[in-house]
């Protein structure tokens, strides 16, 4: 799944830790949010969507099969 986390994330001038956190999790899962490694949990997804004033489908997108 590809993400735009990184890119929401620096326009509104957080840092990885200060992400983590508002979302209360560790910086490392904000890492692997951020270059695919990790999906995140529906409620993250939604917290992540809240935080940033948008869908869940604006930050998160299928790989193309």
């Amino acid at each position: 799944m590809r993400n735009s986390l990184a890119e929401r994330r620096k326009d509104r001038g957080l840092s990885q830790q200060a992400l983590a956190d508002e979302l209360g999790i560790s910086r490392q899962s904000i890492i692997s949010l951020e270059k695919g490694r990790y999906d995140p949990s529906l409620p993250l997804a939604f917290k992540l969507a809240a935080l940033f004033g948008c869908p869940i489908e604006d930050l998160f997108t299928p790989d193309p099969d």
